[in-house]
């Protein structure tokens, strides 16, 4: 999208070229072009048709099974789909498709090829099955802690952590903020433990009516934290990363005298260690930490935001 906003540029990826509304016809387009020229599409027309609409249609469909957002129905103003049973990029699910059309690029008219095609596909798509799977424990025991902590009915999500399924990432919005815990399907048996971190929801309601804060909130369905950072307000997307490293930080305002004055929104650095980060994630996977003291609640624990 040829634009400067940054809200703009993060709300309008994944929209009409990831719509199952406008692709089927872009698909028909190309296999008709193609059609005409002769060779391989001519010779078996139904077999490329099919082809090419799968070839186009399913990768939206992969695309929603993460938590970024896709608007599967462009046009229609729906809220992007988040199935978010999968992270962003996994290797774990790439990796025996491109196995598969290696063996298949080198056996050429070989049968090795067919069924490396199909064993390739079968085990990515076990994957997904499996990262449904998974969600669906992690969803469970938080619900209970939730549930415990007078949090049951509180707008959450679920996310995979990094290149893999077996730790997962759960975040719960609160009258004065949110709670974030995570689960390993490794490491963790008891109740799930979640902190609680606050956010500035007066300056959010008050700046609620800007266009960006408004666009924001309908893509990522408010899963925001609102601060004040250097007399600007930040508004964090929380599902894409970790308190307090988040992927999409925006300023949307800044501080005039009591009150806000819109500004044009702009994108702050990420600020994300990755070795850092990747290391402790990957102990995580295999320990469980030690249960945190001071609970506010079942299975929540006080903690203050930085910079909040």
């Amino acid at each position: 999208l040829l634009t400067d906003d940054p809200v703009q540029r993060m709300t309008w990826h994944r929209g009409i070229s990831h719509s199952l509304l406008v692709l089927p016809f872009v698909a028909w387009m190309i296999w008709e072009g193609c059609r005409r020229r002769g060779g391989r599409v001519a010779a078996a027309p139904r077999r490329w048709f099919w082809a090419i609409q799968l070839a186009l249609c399913t990768h939206p469909l992969l695309d929603a099974f993460t938590v970024y957002g896709t608007q599967l129905l462009w046009p229609l103003p729906v809220r992007p789909a988040m199935w978010s049973s999968v992270f962003i990029i996994d290797p774990l699910y790439t990796v025996w498709l491109l196995l598969a059309c290696a063996i298949a690029w080198f056996a050429r008219e070989r049968r090795l090829g067919g069924r490396a095609l199909v064993l390739g596909l079968a085990l990515s798509t076990s994957y997904l099955a499996a990262s449904l799977g998974a969600k669906a424990m992690v969803e469970r025991e938080a619900g209970r802690a939730l549930a415990d902590a007078g949090l049951a009915e509180a707008p959450r999500f679920s996310v995979p952590m990094p290149f893999n399924i077996l730790l997962w990432r759960v975040v719960a919005i609160t009258p004065d903020g949110f709670v974030e815990g995570e689960r390993s399907l490794v490491a963790d048996r008891g109740p799930m433990q979640f902190r609680r971190y606050r956010s500035d929801m007066r300056a959010w309601m008050q700046v609620a009516d800007y266009p960006s804060v408004r666009r924001l909130d309908w893509f990522n369905r408010g899963f925001m934290k609102a601060e004040q950072r250097d007399g600007e307000l930040v508004l964090s997307d929380l599902r894409m990363g970790a308190e307090p490293d988040y992927s999409f930080r925006f300023a949307v305002a800044e501080r005039d005298g009591a009150q806000w004055r819109e500004i044009p929104p702009r994108q702050l650095e990420w600020p994300w260690q990755a070795s850092r980060r990747l290391a402790g994630l990957w102990q995580r996977i295999w320990h469980s930490p030690e249960p945190t003291a001071e609970p506010v609640a079942a299975g929540v624990t006080a903690t203050a935001t930085p910079g909040g």
